[in-house]
């Protein structure tokens, strides 16, 4: 699908705080701070991490699919196919944005204390 990496990032780089960068393996990489929300192979592959819980969950969902290199870790892999899949991709990064913001919100606060 010609443009997916375009819709993709111009959807997830207006996110507060949002930098993106190129990915050591290809790419474009997103992160917030220090922390990586995920990243764009091309036109067909996004790779975003999440804690186990909700890794084992979107799998089970079948919303995604174990990481395409470290099926065991709590990265997923999502395949580009239709626009629903650009979509969903959307949508799962903005999720590990929130989580990210979250995190970074609550080590803030505890730093605070």
């Amino acid at each position: 699908m010609t443009g997916t990496s375009e819709k993709i990032h111009k959807a997830i780089i207006e996110l507060d705080g949002m930098e993106s960068f190129k990915h050591r393996f290809g790419g474009t990489e997103y992160r917030l701070g220090k922390r990586e929300i995920g990243h764009i192979h091309g036109n067909h592959l996004v790779d975003i991490p999440f804690p186990m819980k909700i890794r084992s969950e979107l799998i089970e969902n079948g919303e995604v699919k174990p990481h395409h290199i470290l099926p065991e870790s709590g990265w997923v892999s999502l395949y580009i196919r239709s626009e629903e899949d650009v979509q969903n991709a959307i949508r799962l990064l903005k999720k590990s944005f929130d989580i990210a913001v979250e995190k970074i919100n609550k080590r803030s606060k505890a730093n605070n204390n």
